[in-house]
């Protein structure tokens, strides 16, 4: 996907042409001043699935310390826990 750079002059006067441009062609917009990224305007479905992508690259990362039954135990007093959260 192609990434468009415009200057944040050029932008300013033509911002709602731009973020139409953004919404219908999902491609995402920098913004430079004096020839340098300020700022990265993209689509919002854009951004959603940039997150799920993140999110289904952390599955299977993490793991259980201790098994699936005893983190689905209750707890009880004679666990050794202090159920009211007085000492």
């Amino acid at each position: 996907m192609s990434t468009t750079t415009i200057p944040a002059g050029v932008f300013k006067q033509v911002c709602l042409r731009i973020l139409d441009e953004v919404a219908e062609t999902h491609r995402e917009i920098v913004i430079t001043k004096r020839g340098k990224p300020v700022a990265r305007l993209v689509p919002v479905k854009q951004e959603r699935e940039r997150e799920a992508e993140i999110l289904a690259r952390l599955r299977g990362r993490a793991r259980m310390l201790v098994s699936e039954g005893e983190f689905l135990r209750p707890l009880t007093a004679e666990a050794g826990w202090d159920l009211e959260g007085k000492s």
